[in-house]
């Protein structure tokens, strides 16, 4: 239901008649407020269309409008010392075990990662927003087991998350690395230095132009890829998600479940935001339940 697939898809095609979509950015500095303004309008007309569509379109707005929000997690307050946030970060890697997260993520990304080996080795990756490193480590020991050479490089904001990461990292001796970093710029990042840019299940903690901006810097860096994996936008998953968090009694991270599930985006708003960034509409979103996954190739594999 909250995907409204048919009245957003409609609203995008008159859009795009009307040559207005995507919008035109020439200075990376314009695309945040570009990409925040023009998701804003799309939602008010899609509202519009939903009418001329009949009720049960309407109803089905209603829905989405009752149940998203713009309400920050707990594990982004960044009042909150980086110890208790680095907490919340292991709940979420304790939840991603317990469900096959990760495992299923990798399912998802090693035919990308085999594809670019083919092309260069080692294969460089840059994990934004990757907290204490969960998904980069089982991406790191799968690689290993499938024989590709991967370095990866895993960025926070958070302190504690580096710190813990490259304890880890040393323990279990694989090639990944932990630095700050801020992923609206890249700063420091070498251009042609990374082949796939990754941010997993934190799409939802960003704004559309956030978002637009990550890809937009992993095109003006280099890389082949962009990928973002999330929570599939849907009422069962606002129900299930926080049942699943509050399996470990910790009260601030079940409502950060909850939280989250209403702030996923669905495939139509991710198709938007790629085609802004890139300013063509090359990418594929699709689900592999219960995850949206967002693939924007930026360039071809090149040789070594």
């Amino acid at each position: 239901m909250l995907q409204l697939e048919t009245a957003g898809y409609k609203t995008l095609d008159q859009l795009r008649s009307r040559g207005e979509f995507p919008p035109r950015w020439s200075k990376i500095e314009e695309l945040e407020r570009l990409t925040d303004s023009f998701m804003e309008r799309f939602r008010q007309e899609r509202f519009e269309v939903s009418k001329e569509l009949g009720p049960g379109f309407v109803f089905s707005e209603l829905i989405e409008q009752m149940v998203r929000t713009s309400e920050r997690e707990h594990m982004d307050d960044e009042t909150k010392p980086d110890g208790e946030r680095l907490e919340s970060v292991r709940a979420l890697d304790r939840m991603n075990r317990m469900t096959l997260a990760y495992e299923h993520q990798c399912d998802l990304l090693m035919p990308l990662i085999g594809e670019l080996g083919r092309a260069r080795k080692p294969v460089s990756i840059l994990e934004l927003a990757a907290g204490s490193g969960g998904l980069t480590f089982a991406l790191a020991e799968r690689a290993r087991k499938a024989g590709i050479e991967v370095r990866i490089i895993a960025s926070d904001i958070v302190p504690a998350m580096i710190d813990e990461g490259n304890r880890q990292a040393t323990e279990r001796n694989l090639p990944v690395s932990f630095r700050l970093l801020n992923a609206f710029d890249f700063e420091g990042v070498e251009p042609g230095s990374v082949d796939l840019v990754l941010i997993s299940q934190s799409l939802h903690h960003f704004t559309p132009g956030q978002l637009a901006l990550m890809i937009a810097q992993a095109k003006r860096h280099g890389a082949s890829a962009f990928v973002g994996l999330d929570g599939f936008r849907s009422l069962l998953l606002i129900g299930g998600v926080p049942l699943v968090a509050g399996l470990q009694g910790i009260g601030e991270f079940t409502l950060d479940g909850l939280t989250s599930a209403r702030k996923f985006y669905s495939g139509i708003e991710l198709d938007i935001i790629a085609a802004i960034a890139t300013g063509k509409e090359a990418h594929q979103v699709s689900c592999s339940w219960p995850m949206t996954v967002l693939h924007v190739p930026l360039k071809p594999p090149t040789g070594p």
